[in-house]
């Protein structure tokens, strides 16, 4: 199965909190910390939702 390599590049301090929330369900802590998730519709449904703090990469 395909998978995505998710890298955090903006700080979730200003959004909101189910944002923040759902940056924090992705698994990342930090700024620049990346994330290898499998490539299914939970996944890119949550991304949607923060695209604007994440960089994603097809791995």
């Amino acid at each position: 199965m395909a998978k995505l390599k998710i890298t955090l590049v903006k700080s979730p301090i200003g959004a909101i909190p189910k944002q923040r929330a759902t940056v924090a369900a992705l698994g990342l802590k930090k700024l620049n910390h990346t994330v290898e998730l499998p490539d299914n519709e939970a996944v890119r449904g949550m991304i949607w939702h923060v695209k604007h703090l994440v960089k994603v990469e097809e791995i």
